[in-house]
């Protein structure tokens, strides 16, 4: 991708060579969340750990391999998102910036169980992908992670057992299936690059890993270890040739 074209170009020659942007636009787990609790009103919240978000992985990556060169982040992600609301904020959280490369990751909160969800979910990617270009920023498209497909024994709070069966239902049920099959269909007849983390889990299940339990509040958000996969897959993506 041209985005390591223009980082190689500014390791060799910082004074004539401009910087370099990422912006990573998403949901939760882009914004760095991971277990959930309540508070004492009852309201559930989740912590915020930036610190172990996979674009900080990234960073770091990124680092190690230009470690002259200071590639700015714009981090764009936040709780409860989702595709529609992104292409409603992207002007003014993503595009202000003029990042010369971003990084797009929904679907989490946008899988539901009828069947014009799909439509609605790859509909505002569409905007999203147009939008990005129109703007002349390169776009990856990150599948997530899987959700639960069982109910963890960690998860004691009615309330939050509730939430994973849901999730529960739409993973196992093909739903999810469905919206992130709807939006590989889309990076295909749009030729955006894709980074399918989704299949990488889906094999791990395949293969009888307990995905459940890879996830930190044991429902949608990735453990800060497996957020290291996006990280490497990210960077992998970023290293192929156009």
């Amino acid at each position: 991708m041209k985005i390591m074209e223009k980082i190689a170009r500014k390791a060799e020659d910082h004074f004539h060579n401009e910087g370099v942007t990422v912006a990573f636009l998403g949901d939760s787990v882009t914004q760095g969340c991971f277990e959930i609790y309540k508070k004492e009103n009852g309201q559930m919240e989740t912590v915020f750990d930036k610190r172990h978000s996979y674009e900080r992985y990234v960073l770091d990556m990124l680092s190690v391999l230009f470690p002259n060169v200071t590639v700015n982040l714009i981090h764009a992600g936040i709780s409860g998102d989702r595709a529609p609301l992104g292409l409603a904020r992207l002007d003014r959280d993503v595009l202000r910036h003029e990042p010369d490369l971003t990084v797009v990751c929904y679907g989490l909160n946008d899988c539901g169980s009828k069947a014009e969800s799909v439509a609605t979910y790859v509909g505002a990617l569409r905007g999203i992908f147009e939008k990005l270009r129109e703007a002349g920023s390169e776009i990856i498209f990150m599948t997530p992670n899987m959700m639960n497909t069982g109910i963890s024994p960690h998860l004691t709070d009615p309330d939050f057992i509730k939430v994973a069966s849901r999730c529960a239902d739409l993973q196992n049920g093909g739903a999810f299936d469905a919206h992130i099959d709807g939006a590989r269909a889309l990076c295909r007849d749009m030729n955006v690059p894709l980074c399918d983390c989704y299949g990488l889990w889906k094999r791990m299940h395949k293969n009888g890993v307990d995905v459940t339990e890879l996830l930190a509040n044991k429902i949608n958000h990735p453990t800060r270890e497996m957020n290291m996969l996006f990280a490497y897959e990210l960077v992998k993506t970023m290293l192929t040739e156009d």
